[in-house]
Formats: C-alpha cells, structure tokens, sequence
C-alpha cells in the first residue's frame, strides 16, 4: 500500500523550503502521497482558537504514516497557544527528538569536524508549559520528569548507539542541585544501560558540557548526547554551530508509532519569499522520512546528492559561503539525486 505524508508547510520561509523538499523527493521518483495541511501562527492569526492547528489536520495526521513539518512561528505571551511541534510531539508520543550534528564536507567547521548525535526526551519537562502563579510576584513552572519516560529516551539512545557503531552514550544533567528530577533521570539511565555493556556511560552536567562543547568537541565524536527536554533543546542548538550552520541540521520525532520530521531551524519570517535561505535541513528531513517510509535507497541517494553539492562549492547558499539562491541549490541536489538513481 502507498504510504501516506501529512506535510505541514508552516510560516515565514517554511512554504518554499517544503517546496524544495517536495521537489528533490520528487526527482527520487518517491512514492510516498503527500497531503497538504495547515498549521502555524499564520493559520491562528486569521481562525484564533486556542490551537496553531485545525481539527482538519489533526483528522488528516491521524491517518497518516507519517508528519513533515516545515518551520512554524509559535506566538509568545500569556494564553497563546502551544507550539505545533510539542502539540503533536505530546499527541502522538514523539519522545525521541533526534539531531544528527556531522561536519560536511566542505564546509565551515569552526571547531573542527564533529560527528555526534543529539538525543532529547519531547515529551515532558518544562515543555509540558504547566505554570503557576502564586501571588503578584511570584510564578513557578512545573518540569515533570517520569522515570517512564526517562527508561524510554535512555534505551532508545543506548539502540542509536548501537545502530551507529557508537561507543558511549552521554547524560546531561544537572543532579546535584535538582535531586528529584534529574536524580531520577540519571539513575534510568543507568538502568538501562546494565542491557549495554559495550556501550559506556559518560555522566556531564550541563554547565560543564556546555564549556567542554567549545573547548574540546571532538571528545564527543561518535557519541550520543541525551538529556531531558530543555536541556538538550538548548544543547542541540550550541551542537548545530559545530557545523556551521543551522540551515544544515536535520531532525526527526520519533515514537513508536508515528513520526515527525522537521528541520531544526526557526521559520526566519525576515527571509520570507527571498529565494534565499539553505534548503539542506528541510531537504534532509525529508530524505529521512523517506527512509522511515521504507524509500531507503531513495533516502540516502538525496543525502549523497546534497553532500556532493555541499562538497563542490558551486551552488551553495550564502550561509555556506556562497551566493546561490535556494532554488538553485534546490535544483542541483534534485539534479544529482536523480542522476544517482538512474
């Protein structure tokens, strides 16, 4: 049976970087239906509710096989709605945000080459957006952490590990002064890794690797970072300057059942319809999605395409020291992927 793609343009430059993803898939001669949806703080601005996204879209993910989501704008202030990523993260049970950080070739490594792979539990912590206000000048938020949870995000980094050939995976933490919560996401982890005894544990607290990330990156080469969800939401973004580029970092949602992908970078309203920002993290979460579809040979044929368009200098957006637009770079990956697949 044809495998079906609920597909989520989003705001600000998310319209033209799903196009492009739409167009390089294409050129792989995928097989996958995709079904357009709406979703984001464009959406909201003219329905309201106290929803980003329409009871349509939900009904459409529902009977999907899988989500693509390009950027969306996610309102701030007091009683605007949750973002569209935690919403169907916390629907669906994505507890595994995942974000591979690899040095292309080619390309600027600030630090040096790198190769790690961020793990994030997506599911709780602060981002369940639970917040009290206790008097006038008093407001606390809740950071919900479940030794459940934690034993889920722990094995599924400890199999990352073992899939990839990695040799430790790293809890990020901050125990000492959150006993509880931390204290407990540690020891599952701990837990689990009695199951992984080729895999080691490194231990980090957060402040600390947040210094060593810049000091000595390549300590963490082929390892898996793990923390809860806003520590490694904030880990995950230093690990993407490694790079050079947000514009380069793919990322994925992954439960049991269902799953989201998504580039890691915002929806840059500033670039909007200016042909003008890196296309490689949206193109790149597609190309993933499409091996989580089962287009395996398709998947890795976009991700040499743009690794040899990233390599050859030519048609590289301005972030990647060149003066490309989008669409150019666009053609050039769909280009290639094509003549891979021939």
């Amino acid at each position: 049976m044809t495998k079906t793609a609920a597909v989520i343009k989003g705001d600000g430059v998310g319209p033209e970087l799903v196009d492009a993803m739409l167009k390089v898939a294409e050129a792989a001669g995928t097989d996958v239906e995709f079904i357009m949806c709406e979703a984001g703080a464009g959406w909201w601005e003219k329905h309201g509710g106290n929803s980003l996204i329409p009871e349509e879209t939900w009904n459409v993910l529902d009977s999907s096989d899988a989500c693509f989501k390009g950027p969306t704008t996610t309102p701030g202030g007091i009683g605007s709605p949750r973002s569209v990523a935690v919403s169907i993260r916390r629907k669906y049970d994505l507890y595994a945000n995942v974000r591979p950080i690899k040095t292309f070739p080619n390309s600027s490594a600030p630090l040096g080459d790198v190769e790690m792979v961020c793990v994030r539990e997506g599911t709780e912590g602060l981002y369940i957006g639970e917040e009290i206000q206790l008097t006038d000048d008093v407001s606390i938020a809740i950071r919900k952490i479940t030794r459940t949870a934690s034993g889920k995000i722990a094995r599924y980094a400890f199999e990352e590990a073992k899939r990839r050939g990695y040799d430790a995976v790293v809890p990020i933490h901050k125990s000492n002064i959150l006993k509880l919560t931390c204290g407990s996401f540690l020891e599952e982890v701990e837990k689990v890794s009695k199951d992984y005894p080729n895999i080691e544990v490194w231990p980090y607290h957060i402040d600390n690797i947040a210094q060593q990330l810049i000091k000595n990156p390549q300590i963490f080469n082929k390892k898996i970072l793990l923390s809860t969800n806003l520590f490694m939401d904030v880990i995950s973004e230093e690990c993407s300057a490694l790079v050079g580029s947000i514009g380069l970092i793919y990322s994925a949602n992954i439960g049991d059942n269902f799953a989201m992908f998504e580039p890691a970078h915002g929806s840059a309203p500033k670039y909007a319809g200016l042909d003008k920002v890196n296309p490689v993290a949206t193109v790149l979460a597609g190309a993933w999605m499409l091996d989580y579809l089962g287009e395996k040979e398709k998947s890795e044929a976009i991700f040499k395409a743009t690794e040899r368009v990233i390599s050859e200098g030519k048609y590289v957006t301005y972030d990647l020291g060149g003066n490309a637009k989008l669409s150019q770079m666009t053609d050039e990956i769909a280009k290639y992927t094509a003549e891979i697949l021939k």
